[in-house]
């Protein structure tokens, strides 16, 4: 079996196939069906399914793998087609693009599908102009640049696309047509089968139409049966669909007289039928010789030439370009166009030298190996790959990065919907299967702690209505549930049948619950809550001495900070801030070095908080030390979470980055711009110095587009916020941590705008 080191498998999880497909009687509706299944069998994990393109209003008696259908000359059915990929969590999508198949001019139609997609596109051209019009130029320019990448069959189209369409040689990839994996086999073991034991079989098969030179290749019978009178030639296929409503079945009846005006009739087989690859097998072994007289050179792809060629067959064709490239230096015999005395004359040929059609034949064989649709699957699914990081990094719109009082009155809209919706009278849930809260993931300390946070901040802008007031209630009690006073820890996981699921919860979780309740004293003027959060704080705080995770000292770090605002008299407290903030100053000397100016050896979540803390414990304690290493760090963070094109590039929890490794550019996460947005303003409130504003505002616009993908995480529709930034898309769930990290950042980027406004008004 080949394994191919490019391919992850695990990471491309559903695939979209969308082109023509049987039982349409189509030769990309073949491919389409036989990529389909290639890829479906080699990727048994990976979930495939087909949207097909009907050019009739009944459709047809499609398999069960198609999931949705477009009507070709309907645009909407495009667009609602898109909705549908993009609802249904696609990976890729993969387009079998032909100009004929798709409604519009030019098939322009497919252009307001893709433009539409939320995911990577990986296009198959199976047609390659020299010479296009102005439509269908435009169209082909357009569909390459909406499609992460692009597969051609032949080295021809691939410096087409080069030459004349100025594609990038490293978006293009090269796939040869597949083909069937079939033995190499006498024909005299499948001729019986049709008839044609004893007899020399050439053939031609495909959809009829007058471009296919069937005519030129009738003409040319009369001089090789005169030296083989056991020849007999098969023209297996129906009418062109296209011709039989324009014309019925009058280019195949020609065929026909003119077959009995040559006196023919009795060499010539006629099967009218489309059929499919397993019987199409069959009668390609039963062949001696294929042909293919086609009068069209400007054919970059011919599904029957690659067929025929990958079974053995020794091929009599026409120069058109599939041909020319796949039969050149002997794999092949060529004949000049409509010319059916070369057409007799190299046939006869072939038929009176057997170990020469023999050789052909091997020869043709062992190099359709290659071409097998095992290897054609794994060949895609490499460009599959290959697709998803090309379609993270396209172009996106920039924003100018100014002073937040620049952006005065730009910050989006309170919207608490989605926050409500999360909530019941337990406490906010975890997750959300996109705006749907997911009572099976069941409630944590982590969220409810943010939330109840938000609440404080909330009040402070003087958003204290009764459904903030009702939330801070119920994360209050979902807190003060969680206390476990005898052992003063607090649980974290709790399942919708409201039963802890945990002994007690994880070092950060203590940490953040510290930070809320922390808040809740120092910052909140509610009737009772300071004292009841006060109560719980001074339980629960010196366990945390106990704790290794620096984040954990960072969060509680962050609540005593709150706490001795109102209370800085507390000696107990003061001092176990003396002492994480000793265990953070230490760990930093211990790791950091002029290249890596960190607290450990690892950039992983949540990283600005450590910064974060040293610098609002230095700022308001008087030290000077602390704010020294916050402010450094910072500095340094930041400048690792810029992108080149200058937006924030948080660190991804998809591997983190480890010192002297590569980093994860994916999954970003909403915590990571929430932390850094929280840090860059306290360093600002610290140093005063604006470019810190600057800092924070990127940080902030991440939420709003300004990111790798250029897509908006936060969703004005419903206020709540998208799950992470992946390879090539947004994850659309919205659970309870996003959604939560990007209204704490709205609330302190609000925050810091009230107070400059103030200070505006008081010049």
């Amino acid at each position: 079996m080949i394994k191919s080191p490019l391919i992850r498998e695990s990471e491309i999880q559903k695939i979209a196939f969308v082109g023509d497909y049987l039982p349409r009687k189509c030769g990309i509706a073949t491919f389409t069906h036989d990529m389909y299944s290639s890829i479906s069998n080699r990727f048994p994990e990976t979930e495939c399914f087909v949207v097909p393109v009907n050019d009739r209003p009944e459709g047809y008696d499609y398999p069960p793998e198609v999931r949705f259908e477009i009507e070709q000359d309907d645009l909407d059915s495009y667009l609602r087609a898109a909705d549908f990929l993009n609802f249904a969590n696609t990976d890729v999508v993969c387009l079998q693009h032909e100009y004929g198949i798709f409604g519009g001019i030019a098939g322009s139609h497919i252009l307001g599908l893709l433009r539409d997609l939320r995911m990577p596109i990986v296009t198959t051209l199976h047609t390659v102009l020299r010479d296009p019009d102005v439509h269908q130029r435009r169209v082909l320019k357009e569909l390459i640049e909406l499609s992460a990448r692009v597969v051609v069959m032949t080295e021809r189209a691939r410096k087409f696309l080069l030459d004349l369409y100025r594609v990038p040689a490293e978006k293009i990839d090269l796939i040869a047509h597949g083909i069937p994996d079939t033995p190499f086999v006498d024909t005299g073991d499948y001729k019986d089968q049709f008839g044609v034991e004893n007899k020399l079989v050439a053939l031609t098969f495909g959809l009829l139409s007058p471009n296919k030179g069937i005519e030129h290749m009738l003409k040319a019978i009369p001089q090789i049966v005169a030296e083989f009178p056991n020849f007999v030639y098969i023209v297996l296929g129906a009418t062109h669909p296209g011709l039989i409503r324009d014309q019925g079945e009058r280019y195949r009846l020609s065929l026909e007289r003119l077959a009995r005006d040559l006196g023919v009739k009795s060499h010539v087989i006629f099967y009218n039928r489309f059929v499919e690859i397993n019987e199409l097998t069959e009668f390609i072994r039963a062949a001696d010789i294929y042909v293919t007289p086609y009068l069209n050179p400007a054919q970059i792809t011919s599904g029957t030439l690659a067929y025929s060629f990958g079974c053995g067959k020794a091929i009599v064709s026409t120069p058109y370009w599939h041909a020319e490239e796949l039969l050149a230096d002997g794999k092949g015999v060529l004949v000049p166009f409509a010319d059916h005395e070369a057409l007799a004359r190299e046939i006869r040929a072939l038929l009176r030298d057997e170990p020469r059609r023999r050789a052909m034949c091997a020869q043709a064989y062992e190099l359709g190996r290659e071409m097998i649709w095992d290897r054609s699957a794994i060949h895609y699914m490499e460009s599959f790959q290959r697709a998803r990081p090309a379609r993270r990094d396209r172009p996106f719109k920039p924003l100018v990065v100014r002073t937040l009082a620049e952006h005065h009155d730009e910050l989006p809209v309170w919207r608490l919907d989605h926050l409500s919706r999360l909530t019941d009278a337990t406490g906010m849930f975890q997750h959300a299967t996109y705006t749907i809260p997911n009572y099976a993931e069941g409630y944590c300390v982590d969220d409810n702690a943010r939330a109840l946070l938000l609440t404080v901040y909330l009040e402070e802008l003087g958003q204290d209505v009764e459904e903030v007031h009702r939330l801070a209630m119920t994360t209050a009690a979902f807190l003060q549930a969680a206390f476990d006073r005898d052992r003063k820890r607090f649980h974290n996981f709790m399942g919708f049948d409201r039963r802890w699921l945990d002994d007690f919860g994880s070092e950060d979780s203590q940490g953040r619950a510290l930070w809320a309740l922390g808040a809740c004293v120092g910052r909140s003027r509610r009737a009772d809550l300071p004292e009841w959060a006060a109560a719980h704080f001074e339980l629960a705080l010196p366990p945390v001495l106990e704790m290794t995770s620096p984040r954990a000292w960072g969060f509680a770090l962050l609540g005593i900070h709150c706490y001795l605002l109102r209370f800085s008299g507390d000696r107990p407290i003061s001092l176990i801030r003396d002492e994480l903030t000793a265990r953070l100053i230490k760990l930093y000397d211990r790791v950091s070095t002029s290249e890596w100016r960190w607290f450990e050896e690892v950039l992983s979540y949540d990283n600005a908080r450590l910064s974060n803390a040293l610098i609002a414990v230095g700022r308001d304690g008087g030290d000077d030390r602390a704010l020294e290493v916050g402010l450094e760090s910072l500095e340094w963070l930041m400048s690792v979470q810029r992108a080149p094109q200058g937006h924030f590039r948080p660190i991804g929890c998809h591997g983190f980055y480890r010192k002297g490794g590569e980093r994860a550019r994916f999954d970003q996460q909403p915590i990571e711009a929430n932390a850094s947005v929280s840090a860059c303003l306290e360093a600002y409130r610290a140093t005063q110095d604006p470019r810190w504003m600057n800092e924070a505002r990127s940080a902030f616009e991440w939420f709003l587009g300004r990111n790798d993908l250029g897509q908006e995480l936060y969703d004005s529709g419903t206020g709540g916020c998208r799950d992470g930034l992946q390879e090539d898309r947004v994850n659309r769930n919205q659970g309870a941590e996003s959604t939560l990290a990007f209204l704490l950042s709205l609330a302190e980027m609000s925050r810091l705008e009230s107070s400059l406004a103030a200070f505006r008004q008081a010049r």
